[in-house]
């Protein structure tokens, strides 16, 4: 479906107050970033709320928990993101990437609260050849793309004056994911085995935190979806050599293919951004996969 609403545009809400901006997931990787931002931000009020605050599977609770700090803003950065996992926890995954962001997106539209929400680059299933824009046929092919695919079809739903930002290959220094494993493990092992057929782009969890704020300090509304990594193609082979050069590990690394490497979840195999449209519409400047990886690997060492 083609979204044609990004020329629209409001400002954000006062009602004589600070704006009230309340970040779920904020113990997450793009939650940790967005606290590092925002923690001492005077523009805006700010209520960072972790999984023990606002417990997301417990789906009858989250509006009388939302409705304790009346926020004008809600940053949607929670999510159940254990892609294999998932597989044996439907139901689970299900509560917390749907149901849970189905509530979010009902209280912001009772209550005229905006809503900004993190999807992912699994709503595709890898068959494209070129970079995927946001009108792109979404087909999941594992439960956790289809429970976040099912979450962006409640919030167009219930609220669709919202922001969907679509990322992937995530990584920060905060949290579980695959560069600092690749540090580990380089580090212990002299081989190693990674997958090259599946290509897309990472995203570094600062800077997409970084487009966010810049989104909340504009001050202008401009619903729709966008996609959002950093620059670049790349497999998660080439990734991998890049963070062995990087920290001056000797690990020996193979590349595979994705059927010699079984998961329980299948993976796109091809799933690379088209970021122009929140190039345009947000004057955003992209930085390279490359030199993101580097600074971040340069906080983490």
């Amino acid at each position: 479906m083609q979204d044609n609403r990004e020329t629209t545009h409001n400002e954000l809400p006062t009602t004589g107050h600070r704006p009230r901006v309340l970040i779920t997931g904020s113990n997450g990787q793009v939650g940790s970033e967005l606290k590092k931002l925002l923690g001492n931000e005077e523009a805006f009020e700010i209520f960072f709320l972790d999984r023990k605050q606002l417990p997301l599977e417990q789906t009858l609770i989250i509006h009388d928990i939302l409705g304790m700090y009346e926020p004008d803003v809600i940053i949607h950065a929670a999510a159940y993101t254990a892609v294999d996992k998932a597989e044996s926890e439907p139901e689970l995954a299900d509560a917390v990437n749907h149901l849970a962001t189905e509530e979010i997106a009902q209280y912001c539209r009772l209550h005229g609260v905006k809503l900004l929400a993190i999807s992912t680059d699994y709503v595709f299933d890898g068959h494209s050849s070129e970079p995927l824009t946001e009108d792109a046929a979404t087909a999941p092919l594992n439960v956790y793309g289809l429970t976040k695919w099912k979450g962006e079809q409640a919030i167009q739903k219930w609220a669709p004056e919202s922001i969907i930002i679509r990322t992937a290959w995530v990584y920060s220094t905060y949290g579980n994911n695959f560069v600092k494993t690749m540090i580990r493990l380089l580090r212990e092992r002299e081989e190693l085995s990674v997958v090259h057929d599946q290509v897309g782009s990472p995203t570094y969890a600062k800077d997409l935190a970084q487009v966010i704020v810049d989104i909340l300090k504009a001050g202008e509304w401009h619903p729709g979806i966008y996609h959002y990594s950093n620059e670049g193609q790349l497999s998660w082979y080439d990734f991998a050599v890049a963070i062995r050069d990087l920290i001056g590990a000797t690990c020996q690394i193979t590349p595979i293919l994705t059927s010699q490497y079984p998961t329980p979840a299948k993976r796109p195999a091809y799933s690379l951004l088209d970021k122009s449209k929140i190039k345009r519409t947000f004057n955003v400047q992209v930085p390279f996969w490359l030199d993101s990886l580097t600074k971040m690997i340069a906080l983490e060492n």
